[in-house]
Order: structure tokens, then C-alpha cells, then sequence
């Protein structure tokens, strides 16, 4: 096998390791078996949870700042800085793991806390925004973000509208001549894989809703809500790929920042210098907690997978279980997988010692693919 090192890029095990927390378990699986093959770890994400802690493990600097939680609770939440390049997550301020005692609140959720986000980012000197949406806790459309950095959503009186995505049926003027002039210095990326609309039965309310609490009824609210937002906000804008991604917050991001839509794992991996640490590797080792058909379309290892199969460099896997067939894997551009359940096949216990599960693994993953004959 050619190359020089192993570069370990895996995307986290979601409920028990960061994405960084893998690449070590398995870099020391690895040195277990070949201490004397250099190994380069580069934790990735695909825009989602840990988007920020990957930059981070690039060399970005996190910067923690006040924000408000998907409640309007106070809380401190981080974006990466380097250079003018900011990464915003919006599961940082907006996610379903900022909801206090994990209630939902699918009526009234926002995403202000993420626009908060933003509005620092750009006081910090960013005039690059690289925006990963997923995980989401509200169904606002984005207009909780939007208020963050200036607009007005006003009713018929006047009055400025209460949070979430209920209240949005009320809206009848949108006001952004207050909006935050640096935007117009600012260039937003929107990372996302997600390619719904904004409406109807497969947008934001109709898919993603029941993830964040919304029974039938709440989900008819909050698709009159939407409907009455697209109307006032930018109704060409609804249909458009990506504009249903975290209970349209892309269709804010699209319409009203003039946001451009790329593939997440392409926008992150290009960001955190996969390319560079490509380059002369003999085996990559990617993963992710579940390897499933939701991995193939679009999330962190299957973008990993691409990339090295078009460098001709062989890839593996790591995963907490792997649901794909060994067909599906190789059609994929995996070599083969390895899961902490065929060493461990109570799931209890993988989720509780996933890290030394981990390394166990890797130890065999590495006499397979990297001892000498």
C-alpha cells in the first residue's frame, strides 16, 4: 500500500463521542498494532451538531459568546473565527439539546440565538459566514434569526410579533430597513445537504416538525405560519432547494441574506483542509455513530468516501453499528466497516465504553489493512 500516513476523519458518534473523540480512540487503535505509521487525525462534520468543534480541531479559534436558546433563555454559545471566516452552527443556539429539561416548544421555538450568532461573528471581523444548519429546535422559517440582526415582523397594529413559528400567521408587515448594514460586506454559505422546500408535504413543518414535538394540529399551525411568512418574505424563495432546512431557517438564509446553498461534507471539507491532508495518505478511516442509508445521502463519511476514492486512496469506516451491506459499502467507496457491535453486541454497553470499544476495534482494523504480511 502506498502513501505515507493514515488520515483519520470521522464525524462523530452522536449520544456518546465528538467527532475528536474518535479520531483519537482510533489513532490509538491504530498505534496499538503500527506505532511507527504516522497517523493525522481531522475530525469532520457535514454542518450539523460538532460543526464547530471540527473547525476548531482544524485550527479555527472558538469564540464564546451570550446568546439567547430556542426559548429566549440566556445562554453562552460558540462560532469559530479564522482569519475573516467565520463557522456559525446553528445547533450551538438553536438546537434541540438547548431546550431546557428537553421540552419541546414547537409553536414557539426560535431561531434568534443563531442570529445572535451571526451578529457577533460580524463584530469579530467576519466577512465570511459559513452557516451549518441541522438540529434544529424551531420552526420559525428563520424569522427569529432575522430579528437578531435588525428586521421587524410586525401585525396589523404594528405590534412587533411574539417568537416561533405560531405567531408568524399574524404577520402582516416585514420590516428589514433596520437590518445590520455590514450584511451587505458579508458572505453567507449556507451548509446544508437538506433540499426540501419551504412548504407543503415534504417542507419544513411537514418533515422535520414531528422531530422537534409537533403533533398534527401544531404542524397545520405551523404551516399557516410558513405560508404567511413565504407571502410577505419572498414567496419565490419557498420553492426553492434547501429553503425547508432547520425548520426554515434556509429560506431566511436564502431569501433575505442572499445565502448561497452548497453541499455540507463538500463546503466543511473544503474549509478544514481535507485535501491537503489527503494528499499522500495510504488509508483513510472515516465514520459516523450509525452507518446507514442516511449516511449516503449526503452525511460527513459518505463525502469522505468520495473524496479519497477519487484519489485513489482506500477508505474504511468506524461506526457505533453498520446497517449497510458489505454491497451498499463497497457501491459507496468503503472498503469494509467496523462496528462497535461486533465486539460488543449489547447497545447499552457500546454507548457507555464506546471509546475503548473504539480503540479495540481499530487495533483490528489496523491488523487488517496496515500490518505487513
Amino acid at each position: 500500500m502506498s502513501g505515507s500516513h493514515v488520515l483519520v476523519a470521522p464525524d462523530k458518534f452522536k449520544g456518546s463521542l465528538t467527532a475528536t473523540e474518535v479520531a483519537d480512540a482510533v489513532a490509538a487503535g491504530i498505534g496499538s498494532v503500527v506505532p511507527g505509521v504516522p497517523v493525522r487525525t481531522l475530525p469532520v462534520a457535514d454542518g450539523g451538531d460538532g460543526t464547530v468543534a471540527a473547525a476548531v480541531a482544524a485550527g479555527f479559534r472558538r469564540v464564546d459568546v451570550p446568546a439567547r436558546g430556542p426559548t429566549g433563555q440566556r445562554i453562552t454559545a460558540s462560532f469559530a473565527l479564522s482569519g475573516d471566516t467565520a463557522v456559525v452552527e446553528l445547533a450551538e443556539a438553536s438546537g434541540l439539546h438547548r431546550l431546557p429539561g428537553d421540552v419541546p416548544a414547537p409553536l414557539t421555538a426560535s431561531s434568534a440565538g443563531t442570529g445572535d450568532l451571526i451578529a457577533a461573528a460580524i463584530r469579530s471581523g467576519a466577512r465570511r459566514i459559513v452557516l451549518g444548519v441541522g438540529g434544529s429546535a424551531c420552526t420559525d422559517g428563520g424569522a427569529g434569526l432575522l430579528t437578531a440582526l435588525g428586521a421587524r415582523l410586525l401585525d396589523s397594529s404594528g405590534a412587533e410579533l411574539s417568537p416561533g413559528g405560531a405567531a408568524l400567521r399574524e404577520l402582516h408587515r416585514l420590516e428589514l430597513s433596520d437590518l445590520d448594514p455590514a450584511l451587505s460586506e458579508v458572505d453567507i454559505e449556507l451548509a446544508s445537504d437538506v433540499d426540501n422546500p419551504l412548504l407543503g408535504p415534504h417542507g419544513a413543518a411537514a418533515v422535520y416538525g414531528p422531530q422537534k414535538g409537533a403533533g398534527p394540529a401544531a404542524i397545520r399551525v405551523l404551516e399557516d405560519g410558513l405560508r404567511r411568512w413565504a407571502e410577505v418574505a419572498g414567496p419565490a424563495d419557498a420553492a426553492r432547494p434547501g429553503a425547508g432546512a432547520a425548520g426554515g431557517v434556509g429560506f431566511a438564509a436564502l431569501a433575505v441574506l442572499h445565502a448561497r446553498r452548497r453541499p455540507g461534507i463538500e463546503l466543511l471539507t473544503e474549509l478544514l483542509g481535507f485535501d491537503d491532508a489527503l494528499r499522500d495518505a495510504r488509508l483513510v478511516v472515516t465514520g459516523e455513530g450509525s452507518l446507514d442509508e442516511q449516511t449516503l445521502r449526503g452525511k460527513a463519511p459518505a463525502g469522505v468516501a468520495a473524496k479519497a476514492r477519487k484519489a485513489a486512496v482506500p477508505v474504511v469506516a468506524v461506526a457505533g453499528r453498520c446497517l449497510l451491506t458489505p454491497a451498499a459499502l463497497r457501491d459507496s467507496g468503503f472498503e469494509a466497516a467496523y462496528a462497535l457491535t461486533d465486539a460488543e453486541p449489547d447497545p447499552a454497553r457500546c454507548i457507555a465504553a464506546a471509546g475503548p470499544l473504539l480503540t479495540r476495534v481499530s487495533a483490528r482494523l489496523a491488523e487488517d489493512w496496515l500490518r505487513s504480511p
